[in-house]
């Protein structure tokens, strides 16, 4: 079985809502509703949680086929399960949705615990009545066995949905988001500095499928080498499928995600770069990318409103295969993996510079209250629609418009030249366009720091603490 790094907070997690289920006796049925995006691991972590509980257990995985077809499926994962009753699904296929949850209870145990689990439960949410009927045998049935009932699925936003207000399974489920391995679990596997470790973390996504593929001790340009030279490498095919499973028909829905990943930023842009496609479509794709979590729509922080939204990729690795791999794979299919290696040299460091930002503000918000820094409920970017102002770290009490300000801050990734006194000197210059008055200055650099008059400085070393506790 594969190792797991960095999910000992999650298998601890799930350990502890077992021992509830056995504490409880008889009456102490649990449920808990685990949603991530695809391939983050959601599915390997529940089969690790389960060899390492050993109580009996059925996973049944649901395809989004017809019920007669997804009722068979989940007969066989029963029949083939180590619940001690599996052979009431011997003699028949349950009709229903209904019957076929009744009959799983009464293949539980009666004097121990057990685990359901349910994978890609959005598919069977789109089965009219399936909400229903799942609250009603939980409440009757399921909740008043010793079983603990996890319910996994990559859909986010139908995830939530789940157990919202007004929905059949409101206030039924404990929640558990499931996020990419951190910096910090990458710098561990992979033995490397911070700095190299936060890079690694760009280039992977922290998906544990591809940060499994890092031999400890190479560095990204080995990794790369490597990975190139593989065309069944995840590292170049999980997007594709990942794509493809999340938008099978969204012809538009990738468009704007290329577009983006391609370094556009603007509706306008956007709208240009896909294709030349309609206000009303981009809306719509928009829309629907944000609801999935896969884009980001943000504003500037500062003291005054702006209309100048900009749209981000959220996750990294999809951000590096859409501009290093996806346009450089019939090289790569053509084992001229070289070429590509080549493209990633060539244009490496500023596109690291920007992919960088939000992964330094997102570490800085886990880090602080720090180095006199207070902790900020908002740590986001400002920009104008000329880019002629850019301040890359803006902390505040809220967002998009701030009644306060806390620090202004400037990212310097850069592989030789520490943030020096120029670089505080520009900072000064645009602080003056989005406060009257003066605003702690804060400076996170890649190698080091050589200027004076900052609150604050950091450095990857420092970032990477901000990754080192518990994230469940």
């Amino acid at each position: 079985m594969t190792t797991f790094v960095g999910r000992e907070s999650e298998l601890a997690a799930l350990a502890d809502v077992l021992a509830e289920v056995t504490a409880g006796g008889s009456a102490s049925g649990r449920c808990l509703l685990i949603r991530g995006r695809r391939r983050i691991g959601k599915s390997s972590l529940v089969e690790a949680f389960l060899q390492r509980s050993g109580v009996p257990s059925v996973f049944f995985t649901a395809a989004g086929a017809p019920v007669e077809q997804e009722l068979a499926e989940l007969s066989v994962a029963v029949t083939r399960s180590t619940l001690p009753g599996r052979d009431v699904f011997a003699d028949a296929v349950p009709g229903n949705w209904s019957a076929a949850l009744r009959l799983l209870g009464s293949a539980l145990p009666e004097d121990q615990p057990a685990v359901i689990v349910i994978d890609e439960v959005p598919y069977l949410m789109s089965v009219d009545g399936f909400e229903g009927v799942l609250q009603r045998v939980w409440d009757r049935d399921l909740s008043r066995r010793p079983v603990m009932l996890i319910l996994i699925g990559s859909d986010l936003s139908m995830m939530e949905s789940l157990g919202s207000y007004g929905r059949p399974f409101h206030q039924r489920g404990q929640e558990m988001v499931l996020g990419p391995l951190s910096p910090a679990d990458v710098a561990r596997m992979a033995r490397l500095e911070p700095a190299a470790a936060f890079e690694a973390a760009l280039v992977t996504g922290g998906l544990p499928l591809i940060c499994a593929r890092w031999r400890p001790g190479d560095d990204l340009w080995d990794f790369l080498r490597k990975q190139f030279a593989d065309p069944l490498s995840p590292l170049l095919v999980s997007a594709e499928r990942s794509l493809a499973a999340e938008f099978p028909d969204q012809t538009y829905a990738r468009a704007v995600l290329g577009a983006i990943g391609a370094g556009e930023r603007t509706f306008t842009n956007i709208a240009r770069a896909a294709g030349a496609i309609s206000a009303s479509t981009l809306t719509r794709a928009v829309d629907l990318l944000v609801s999935k979590r896969m884009i980001a729509a943000e504003l500037p922080v500062s003291l005054a409103p702006s209309r100048e939204r900009r749209y981000r990729l959220v996750d990294p690795y999809l951000r590096f295969w859409l501009t290093f791999v996806r346009p450089h794979l019939p090289e790569i299919e053509r084992m001229r993996g070289d070429l590509a290696l080549t493209a990633v040299r060539e244009r490496w460091e500023a596109w690291r510079g920007q992919a960088i930002e939000p992964l330094v503000r997102e570490s800085l918000a886990r880090l602080l209250p720090a180095a006199g820094l207070p902790a900020a409920p908002v740590v986001g970017g400002y920009w104008t629609r000329s880019n002629d102002v850019e301040i890359d770290i803006v902390g505040a009490d809220r967002e998009p418009v701030a009644r306060r300000l806390y620090f202004l801050g400037s990212i310097k990734w850069r592989e030789r030249s520490p943030f020096d006194d120029r670089d505080r000197a520009a900072l000064q210059r645009q602080m003056s366009r989005v406060s009257d008055g003066p605003v702690p200055l804060v400076a996170v650099s890649r190698t080091g720091v050589r200027a004076t008059g900052l609150a604050a400085a950091f450095t990857p070393d420092d970032l990477l603490g901000a990754w080192t506790g518990p994230r469940v």
